[in-house]
């Protein structure tokens, strides 16, 4: 079928000449989108309070003239921004990776061929195709093109149309505009900031900077935590300067507090967590755009799809014909004559010349087996693109002085404008009511005649006959329902969102075993309704057909109106605005168009619903272990604080324990374990059998965080249990400075371990897979023993040898403060009204 090809005759760049233009223009990026520098990363790290704390803290011992105290301090500095500027660095690698993932593919001709390249590295002088839903990758001049028209409102602001073709003057194309309708090629003339949309100072890949819910709530609790820091460092400062009498000693002391105090850990491991998950999901096929919104994913209430392409396979298949001059339904079957010709005929020119549409490929599929095609017209004079509410298209051809017009639609739109008696109007709508009743999709054809020279303005008013009808089927996907299954498991819901007519909706819907699919509501009733009777019918119907990109966009925001957390699949370029307004986009990847992509948060890179399972069980994986890290960061900083803060506020013999360097290497062992011990954790075994959270609910609820606090005061206790008992024994600062160091370091290796479940005990976490257990391990024991035997180390620490005896007595109380907890969760399951709980109901 030449006739139909858009044949392009151009080889393309040469490898060579590709080479020699990246040399001369670079890549094809904005100058603003290269990634974060180590600049950059440095310059934020001086800016961090902790690293401000420290450098005063080194400054202020080498001012008390202990320069040994001084240069371990540098190196603990050098040391805790070495860790910090690694984590930055993998984070932000991470996004890099997963950027190269999110980037636009383009097929370019190369050497005569077709390849897929990333949109950056497109050269000046490439030619590229382009199809309708497409992004303009980069300003070009159209060489061949049938029925392009683009969307330029991102340069003039101007939403109608563009028609173009390679006419000077209607060939520009330019970067960031959508391919609205059509099919064409194009050779590049601009890239990056020599573009048009590049001088104007827009970036369409810009991530929104806006924070999330969890950021906002993250970013109050550290400012409340760093406010309550101030009060004890005056508190602490004052405190000293009274009993010392010693300004800088004072300071020095006070800013121990408030190292202890500042949780800068949980900004860190909250933009570790992110990053490093997305990549992660990247590797199981699921790519985040923006990897923020992960969050969203556990909180997933409400999943609504498309049915073609996302519940269906969208591999349409022509399933009958009905003519209406004999009125005859023919059932298409391979290898058969099909009989009406006629209705075939108008169907497939009616079609774009090189379809992309599943339904249109079907259509031609059919004609090409089944009609004789020497004789079809070979020019379009004039095109009518899909469009109209419901849609339709239509396409004029001269052929041999006489003009062919062919229109295909939804067949309400070709029933209303066709010339037809009502009795003929009932009989075809009875034919579309059965088609549909039994699952298939349904299209009407017509034909006209027209011997006017200006073509009407509307494609509706021509004279038109009605032709026939073309009944296609689309079959569900494989084990479709077993994910909708799990999904209802997770106490999630389920939307259908379809153009499909009503019955076809209903009867895909019991197939795949959507729920309550007996009722639908279709776009035009939607439109009609008030806010407040669209969100009472969100909430009691979950089929909606016959729907178009504003009906979807107002049930998306009804359902957000209603506290639902929406998940939209769709693959269209009328998936696009409901995509971008719901909470987590989730666009086919495969067969999905550009701009759904564009318009998502996640894309799914094999069309397969298993991932958005997948997808789900991850988001709430990435928030569980976030919030076990969290936790344990709140249990572990208030052993700290109080150690540091209360024998001085009680008058004990040793009222400063700890000084600086002594909280900043205990935070050195805190801030690798929550960003990245607890990040390697697996999916808990019933993450997938919970209720979704509330996203406006905090991070923590009362209780999960008295808990936390509760397993601190618990830790506290027993330190301090041991702190005075051998002050009362008469025992040296180094010494009682040793069993506090010991055991909060034995404390916190069990901690880590306690806290990897909150419902789970001992004897099931023990058998979770997370490979970096025995480096954790194996850190924490050569530290205590560097602790404990190693005398080079105990002087810088001032800390001193202890006895067996006293060391085992530091493992038993650390056992016994944190293992507390294993005995909790093993007597007092969740679904039972514990103790620990009873105290704040």
């Amino acid at each position: 079928m030449e006739i139909y090809q858009l044949q392009l005759d151009n080889n393309g760049l040469k490898q060579a000449e590709v080479v020699e233009q990246k040399k001369k223009f670079g890549k094809n990026q904005f100058a603003g989108d290269s990634k974060v520098g180590f600049s950059r990363i440095i310059l934020d790290l001086v800016k961090e309070p902790m690293f401000i704390m420290l450098s005063i803290s080194c400054l202020l011992y080498f001012l008390l003239g202990e320069t040994k105290e001084g240069l371990l301090m540098l190196a603990a500095m050098i040391f805790v921004s070495t860790i910090s500027v690694y984590q930055e660095v993998k984070s932000s690698n991470a996004l890099v990776a997963l950027n190269q993932y999110t980037q636009p593919k383009i097929i370019v001709i190369r050497d005569g061929k077709d390849q897929t390249i990333l949109s950056e590295d497109l050269v000046p002088g490439d030619i590229f195709s382009l199809e309708e839903g497409n992004r303009v990758p980069a300003d070009g001049i159209l060489i061949k093109s049938n029925d392009l028209s683009t969307n330029e409102s991102i340069i003039t602001g101007e939403s109608l149309p563009v028609d173009k073709n390679p006419s000077p003057g209607q060939n520009q194309l330019f970067q960031g505009t959508t391919i609205n309708s059509g099919k064409g090629y194009a050779k590049v003339s601009a890239i990056g900031n020599q573009t048009i949309l590049g001088k104007l100072g827009k970036s369409i890949s810009a991530i929104e900077t806006s924070k999330t819910l969890l950021q906002e709530q993250i970013g109050h609790f550290v400012k409340i935590m760093a406010g309550f820091g101030f009060i004890v460092f005056a508190l602490i400062f004052l405190v000293n300067y009274i009993h010392l009498g010693n300004i800088i000693q004072s300071l020095l002391f006070a800013l121990t507090i408030a190292m202890a105090v500042i949780p800068e850990e949980i900004p860190v491991a909250f933009s570790a967590f992110m990053a490093l998950g997305a990549f992660h999901m990247t590797k199981l096929g699921i790519i985040s755009r923006r990897p923020i919104t992960i969050e969203n994913l556990g909180a997933v209430s409400m999943i609504c799809l498309d049915k073609t392409g996302t519940i269906t396979e969208n591999k349409m298949k022509i399933d009958s014909i009905y003519d209406f001059e004999s009125d005859q339904l023919e059932e298409i079957k391979e290898n058969i004559p099909v009989r009406s010709k006629r209705v075939l005929y108008y169907a497939r020119l009616a079609s774009e010349r090189e379809p992309f549409d599943a339904m249109e490929k079907a259509i031609v599929t059919v004609y090409e087996l089944a009609v004789d095609i020497s004789g079809d017209p070979t020019e379009i004079k004039h095109e009518y693109p899909l469009g109209g509410r419901p849609p339709m298209m239509t396409h004029v051809y001269e052929s041999a002085g006489k003009r062919i017009i062919a229109g295909k639609g939804a067949p309400e739109r070709v029933l209303m404008i066709c010339r037809l008696s009502p009795a003929d109007i009932l009989k075809i709508q009875a034919v579309v009511a059965g088609l549909s009743a039994n699952g298939l999709r349904v299209l009407g054809v017509c034909s006209a005649g027209f011997n006017g020279t200006r073509f009407p303005e509307q494609q509706d008013d021509f004279h038109w006959h009605f032709e026939g009808l073309i009944a296609l089927y689309d079959p569900p996907r494989k084990d479709i329902k077993k994910e909708f299954d799990l999904w209802y498991l997770a106490g999630i819901s389920i939307k259908l969102i379809t153009g499909d007519f009503k019955e076809t909706a209903i009867y895909i819907s019991k197939q795949v075993g959507l729920r309550h699919h007996e009722h639908a509501l279709t776009g035009d009733q939607i439109m009609q309704m008030t806010p407040e009777e669209l969100q009472k019918a969100c909430r009691e119907t979950t089929v909606f057909a016959r729907m178009f990109p504003e009906a979807k966009l107002r049930i998306i925001d009804s359902l957000k109106l209603n506290g639902e957390i929406v998940a939209m699949l769709g693959d269209g370029v009328n998936d696009g605005p409901a995509l971008k307004s719901a909470n987590i986009g989730i666009a086919m990847g495969g067969k999905g168009t550009e701009i759904a992509r564009e318009a998502s948060d996640l894309i799914l890179t094999d069309d397969r619903l298993d991932k958005v399972t997948e997808a789900i069980r991850q988001g709430r994986k990435i928030y569980s272990n976030l919030k076990k890290a969290i936790r344990y960061i709140i249990s572990i900083h208030v052993p700290i604080i109080v150690t540091a803060s209360l024998p001085l506020l009680l008058g004990w013999r040793f009222p400063n324990i700890f000084t600086p360097i002594h909280v900043i290497f205990l935070e050195l062992i805190m801030g690798p374990t929550c960003s990245i011990f607890y990040e390697r954790e697996p999916v808990e075994t019933n993450i997938m059998h919970e209720v979704p959270r509330a996203r406006t609910q905090s991070m923590f609820t009362r209780k999960e965080l008295f808990g936390s606090l509760f397993q601190g005061l618990i830790i506290a206790s027993g330190i301090l249990s041991l702190y005075y008992y051998y002050i009362s024994r008469n025992a040296p600062i180094e010494y009682v400075r040793t069993i506090v160091f010991t055991t909060f370091i034995i404390s916190n290796v069990f901690l880590t371990f306690v806290n990897r479940s909150f419902k789970d005990n001992f004897f099931k976490t023990i058998r979770y897979k997370n490979a970096l257990v025995p480096y954790t391990l194996g850190i924490s024991l050569l530290f205590i023993a560097s602790v404990c035997f190693i005398p080079f180390i105990q002087n810088l620490f001032q800390l001193s040898q202890i006895h067996l005896n006293d060391f085992v007595l530091c493992v038993v109380v650390s056992l016994a403060v944190t293992m507390w907890f294993e005995i909790y969760k093993s007597f007092w399951p969740k679904d039972l009204h514990s103790p620990i709980v009873s105290l704040v109901d």
